[in-house]
């Protein structure tokens, strides 16, 4: 049942996701390398989201509670994506397209493809990141890039499942950022003055940081 229910999207775009595993098997010298990093390469999205948070600890209460909002924002984009994933029901390509050139292992038929999740991530820190520190934002829209192509080039997505991954979480990142830097100040700031002061507000010359 599920199979018949399921979306079959190689109609959508099958020439440019057969043109990039094409690719990937005119350089099988750089598939362990990509394969290797589609997944590890997330740890560096929350290298970057912790680099923000330690910047913010010597800075103001909206700093920081931008900071802190970062996380749930991309937490509340991937919610959003995998809603969409059951909605759409996608097919991976290994099964809508198995004679082309596919690196990652077939994931079971429930674990459909649109939109891709690693590039949900990707895509949502770098929107988050957007209103806390442009230059780190900049460093992760570069991984976002490499990461979002990782997931063509090993056969996992469709060059549509990437975009449209992109298109869903930056204004939900972005919007879920900004809600929370807006209005959950009030909180990061009792936050900074009680428990969690040591934490959240790094001491300067004998004074707090400021708030």
């Amino acid at each position: 049942m599920l199979q018949q229910l399921a979306f079959d999207g190689s109609g959508i775009d099958a020439g440019l996701f057969t043109t990039i595993t094409d690719l990937a098997k005119d350089t099988k010298w750089l598939n362990t390398p990509l394969h290797l990093w589609t997944n590890a390469g997330l740890v560096v999205f929350a290298v970057l989201m912790v680099i923000g948070f330690l910047r913010a600890r010597h800075r103001d209460t909206a700093t920081m509670t931008l900071a802190l909002a970062a996380p749930v924002a991309v937490v509340g984009a991937f919610a959003v994506a995998e809603v969409a994933k059951k909605l759409v029901a996608e097919v991976r390509p290994c099964y809508s397209m198995p004679h082309a050139y596919i690196v990652e292992a077939c994931p079971v038929r429930t674990d459909y493809a649109f939109p891709s999740g690693h590039t949900t991530t990707a895509a949502a820190t770098v929107a988050a990141l957007w209103l806390l520190d442009r230059r780190l934002a900049g460093i992760a829209a570069l991984f976002a890039l490499l990461e979002g192509f990782t997931r063509v080039y090993l056969g996992a997505h469709y060059p549509h499942d990437v975009l449209g991954a992109a298109l869903l979480a930056l204004p939900v990142a972005y919007l879920v950022s900004r809600l929370l830097g807006r209005y959950a100040q009030p909180v990061v700031a009792r936050l900074r003055t009680g428990a969690l002061e040591p934490l959240l507000t790094r001491r300067r010359s004998g004074a707090h940081a400021a708030r």
